[in-house]
């Protein structure tokens, strides 16, 4: 069976990094309609002009989204229902990496901005999509009532040096596991499947400009792969998960940090 999807993706952060490399090979690999959120309407439209060049065929819905509000989050779910009648592929990658602080120098605003956006951002949406899903025909064993991806981090099944002072981002990746793991058990007999990846260092804007100048040096030293991914080997992950080729995963946060957290 070829790694392929087909129906409508819903992709939150598609305006830029994993979420538009996503949204780019979902098109490549099967997917003929794209739901797009973000805050940053600018980096979205980006993100639809490079998928109209290189697959005019694929519709593309672009939504101005903030996924810390919950009406904001639910409207855009139900635009994307009312223009392409349903949901077959969700992947929840909106987030943000914080403001490096130990625990003893960080502020409450600072602690909670991340969690909203990494952890409740990420579940309304879950929780949007889920209500939708379970309103929708199966299209059998492996595709079922539809599918979600949640992008966690190897942050979100072991722990950063501690000097890296990232305590909101860790909580929040953590529980974007522990949130899959749960709603892929209670979800499964419904016909939704549900996983998690878990990225290491990714060449993407986030970080590129330490990659750079050599600034995660050391940090890919104690990387077997001794380099970052790239973003094409993320999003080819998330194909893989997205896909019927992973049908019988459920609950899982697949690693794919080139054995750094081995």
């Amino acid at each position: 069976m070829a790694c392929k999807v087909t129906g409508t993706a819903f992709i939150t952060g598609a305006g830029s990094g994993i979420g538009k490399t996503t949204a780019l090979n979902f098109a490549r690999h099967g997917i003929t309609s794209l739901a797009l959120l973000d805050i940053n309407l600018a980096q979205l439209e980006n993100t639809r002009n490079e998928l109209h060049i290189a697959f005019p065929h694929v519709e593309v819905e672009v939504l101005h989204v903030d996924v810390t509000d919950e009406a904001s989050v639910d409207g855009a779910i139900e635009m994307a229902v009312s223009r392409f009648g349903r949901i077959d592929i969700a992947v929840h990658s909106a987030g943000i990496s914080g403001t490096p602080t130990k625990t003893h120098e960080l502020h409450l605003s600072e602690w909670q901005k991340v969690i909203d956006i990494n952890q409740t951002g990420l579940w309304l949406s879950q929780r949007g999509v889920v209500r939708q899903m379970l309103t929708q025909e199966s299209r059998g064993v492996r595709e079922g009532r539809g599918v979600i991806v949640n992008l966690s981090s190897m942050y979100g099944v072991a722990a950063p040096p501690g000097s890296f002072g990232i305590v909101p981002y860790t909580a929040a990746k953590h529980a974007v596991v522990a949130i899959t793991k749960l709603d892929a058990k209670t979800y499964a007999k419904e016909g939704i499947r549900i996983n998690a990846i878990c990225p290491g260092y990714v060449d993407s804007p986030l970080i590129h400009a330490a990659i750079e100048s050599g600034g995660l040096n050391s940090e890919f030293e104690k990387t077997p792969m001794g380099r970052p991914a790239s973003l094409d080997e993320i999003a080819d992950s998330i194909l893989f998960l997205a896909s019927p080729m992973s049908s019988y995963m459920c609950g899982s946060a697949l690693v794919v940090d080139g054995g750094y957290t081995v």
